[in-house]
């Protein structure tokens, strides 16, 4: 079926983009059985502009809808996937031209590799290790905005009393079960794709939750989430392991007397942006 978008916008020097609305892409990862993070590709099929070439599944953006709507309905289409899969973290525009044309990148998560049903414009549908996304021949388009679209292996470490009492929803008459409720919301977000302070995304499969005085109690255990049990002061605690190095680190916390004792690598999530990512 043809929408009210369907069709070319061409430029001044003649160059042509599809999409009179512009056009918009599904960015969905999803986890290998290692816990990295995989994309889904679209090998296009020859017919296509740009065919042979690999890139997100996407298209033409309707005068009705939005981007996130138009990147999940393509992908829908050309491979199968419905909204219940997936869940939209969020988008940017990645491509605009002087003709006012423009490319939208909506990034989503799925909890497994799902299976596809590739229709006419594909000619092969692949989940493909981030680090060898850029072995393959693709889109020029895409592959310009590849590279500020890729994630990082995040370690996250969770000021767990910090962000528990950033909230006012009663907490402090049962703290155990409380820090039980949290971990638990927090586990069913993950993995995810997070966007990252001062530019660039991050790719998180568990978070490190530290855990001292009463909250040690809390009923809780998903390997998405591990618990570290402070034998003393969780800040202690917090600060030591981020002392660790290795991966890129970021720790939640709103405690400007922790935040300085961190290295200088290690970036600042607030308690707010990790909460919104429970809804």
């Amino acid at each position: 079926m043809r929408g009210d978008g369907d069709g070319w916008v061409v430029g001044e020097n003649g160059t042509r983009h599809w999409g009179k609305h512009g056009a918009a892409g599904l960015l969905l990862r999803a986890p290998a059985p290692d816990g990295g993070p995989t994309v889904l590709l679209q090998h296009r099929a020859l017919w296509s502009h740009q065919g042979g070439t690999w890139a997100l599944p996407g298209g033409a953006r309707d005068s009705h809808e939005s981007s996130a709507h138009a990147a999940v309905r393509e992908a829908h289409e050309e491979a199968g996937i419905g909204l219940e899969h997936l869940r939209v973290r969020g988008e940017m525009i990645t491509a605009r031209v002087e003709s006012g044309w423009s490319y939208t990148t909506v990034f989503a998560d799925a909890e497994v590799q799902l299976d596809t049903i590739p229709n006419g414009e594909s000619v092969e549908l692949r989940w493909v290790p981030e680090d060898m996304v850029d072995q393959l021949p693709l889109h020029p388009g895409f592959a310009a905005s590849w590279p500020t679209l890729r994630t990082e292996t995040l370690r996250v470490l969770l000021d767990t009393a910090n962000v528990l009492g950033s909230r006012p929803d009663g907490w402090w008459r049962d703290r155990s079960g409380a820090t039980a409720a949290l971990l638990s919301s927090l586990a069913a977000a993950l993995p995810r794709t997070v966007e990252l302070p001062g530019g660039g995304f991050g790719w998180l499969s568990q978070v490190e939750a530290v855990l001292e005085g009463e909250a040690r109690n809390a009923r809780f255990e998903d390997g998405r989430v591990p618990l570290i049990h402070a034998s003393g002061s969780g800040d202690d605690e917090l600060a030591r392991r981020a002392h660790d190095g290795g991966t890129r680190t970021a720790l939640v916390t709103a405690d400007r007397g922790l935040q300085q004792r961190l290295p200088t690598d290690v970036r600042v999530l607030s308690p707010s942006t990790v909460l919104s990512w429970l809804g």
